[in-house]
């Protein structure tokens, strides 16, 4: 998506649609697991109904429907709700079904202010501040009844793992591995790579699925002209992870969010492409979660310590799932690498110190490093370009890391580079970086996290073990 001029648009979809309403949800039982439904009104003739359907698999059961409190489909609902308010912007927010306290608002104000600051820069629109959206309340909606009862068989012992089909989450379940615990592996609308690493990983264990799907009548806006751009995702699987654990009566959630996702995405500015994948979102959500969805359940992500060059040192031992594993978003449809994203270049980077140049092909089915149409994204990825591009990147620090590597790697063993390597080595970020030891980054273990005592200590052997390679 290209950056577009659409402030005008902005305040004119404002002014015509001056209130959203959040109008209802529910929370239905389907066979092997649940349905749930919501409802948003921009107007008469503007109503979605998006629906999830959670398929709990062998969890199906184990936690009395009536233990499942409907107070977290409604938190559900309001995070749902930006995909589509995001299409007019109202100025005021309607929620009919409850009330939110002052401090809930804040919160809330933040989540969509932040994790839309994609969404805004993109449309070339300011970023609003405490004008962006006002919360007001039906006259019949109450207050919550406060956090729920714990569910007395809560499982200690069993993480849910959300798995995306990527390198990341694969690194999370083949540590967690040695945990002893029982994982189980969380899909949302499962495509080919997730499948295949799920079944890699945990043989015989579906896990549990989610389908989200999105009302065609939003499709139908956006091609109209109505506002369009990147929503939160993590943050929504933030809030269906914490009801998915409640109803499977799981203690643990387990992301695979590294320390690299909290750099912003423009340098100097708090706009980040992976906001609710920081540390700040999983502190303030941690917190939220505690105080009003669930407080036994422990949320946290397992690879914080990390960044995006240990990751791909590890993930590059585990061969068997070198033909598996897809991070393209634009070939997600088709479980392929487009082989022309930021995404596949920037993987084909991280991975690049770790893996041969064979190897590397072997995954892609090319060489993008002698692929010269892709000299503009390279300069983004390495911070040539000023600004990185809106996608789930490593930092600036670390993709130079990895290119200044490989870049004197081929030269001692081949003599000749490719393409990219050529124009990277004429560069003075080149310069900057061929010094700097790739071990110290390694070596390295960020303290900013929220792991407990026995996760932190796995996490710390296979920083040695990369330490040692």
């Amino acid at each position: 998506m290209e950056k577009s001029d659409n402030k005008h648009r902005y305040l004119e979809l404002r002014e015509k649609y001056p209130v959203f309403t959040y109008k209802n949800y529910s929370v239905s039982q389907c066979s092997g697991g649940l349905h749930i439904d919501f409802q948003f009104e921009a107007g008469p003739d503007l109503v979605f109904q998006p629906r999830w359907t959670i398929d709990l698999g062998s969890h199906a059961g184990r936690v009395p429907f009536d233990m499942v409190p409907e107070s977290m489909a409604f938190y559900l609902g309001l995070i749902e709700m930006v995909s589509y308010w995001k299409a007019f912007c109202s100025p005021r927010i309607l929620i009919e079904p409850h009330r939110l306290s002052s401090v809930e608002q804040t919160w809330w104000k933040n989540l969509y202010r932040q994790g839309l600051g994609e969404f805004f820069y993109m449309n070339g629109i300011d970023i609003p501040g405490p004008e962006m959206v006002e919360f007001v309340f039906g006259k019949d909606s109450g207050p919550l009844s406060g956090l729920p009862s714990e569910i007395p068989e809560n499982n200690d012992g069993e993480i849910l793992v959300p798995v995306g089909g990527g390198k990341d989450s694969v690194v999370t379940l083949e540590l967690l591995k040695m945990s002893g615990s029982r994982l189980v592996p969380f899909v949302v609308n499962p495509r080919g790579a997730t499948k295949q690493v799920v079944e890699t990983a945990v043989p015989g264990e579906n896990g549990i699925v989610m389908h989200r799907n999105i009302e065609p009548l939003l499709l139908q806006l956006n091609q109209e002209g109505f506002l369009n751009g990147h929503t939160p995702f993590s943050a929504m699987l933030a809030f269906s992870t914490a009801f998915v654990a409640r109803c499977a009566g799981i203690g643990h959630i387990a992301l695979s969010n590294e320390s690299s996702a909290s750099e912003p995405t423009i340098p100097g500015t708090g706009i980040n492409h992976q906001y609710s994948k920081s540390l700040d979102f999983e502190q303030d959500f941690r917190h939220y979660m505690f105080s009003y969805l669930d407080k036994s359940i422990n949320y946290f992500s397992f690879l914080r310590p990390l960044n995006e060059l240990q990751i791909a040192a590890l993930f590059s031992g585990y061969r068997q799932y070198h033909d598996k594993f897809k991070s393209c978003n634009v070939g997600s449809k088709t479980d392929t690498w487009c082989c022309t994203c930021p995404k596949c270049l920037f993987t084909y980077i991280i991975l690049s110190p770790f893996l041969t140049p064979a190897e590397l092909t072997g995954i892609f089915g090319r060489d993008l490093f002698s692929d010269e149409g892709l000299l503009e994204i390279l300069e983004e990825l390495s911070g040539a370009a000023g600004a990185k591009p809106f996608e789930c990147v490593g930092t600036i620090e670390e993709v130079n890391m990895a290119l200044s590597h490989v870049t004197d790697q081929i030269m001692e063993e081949e003599g000749a580079l490719p393409v990219l390597l050529n124009h990277y080595r004429t560069s003075s970020l080149y310069e900057q970086y061929r010094h700097r030891d790739i071990k110290k980054l390694l070596c390295d273990f960020d303290r900013k996290h929220c792991l407990r005592p026995n996760f932190e200590q796995i996490v710390r052997r296979g920083v040695a073990k990369v330490c040692e390679q």
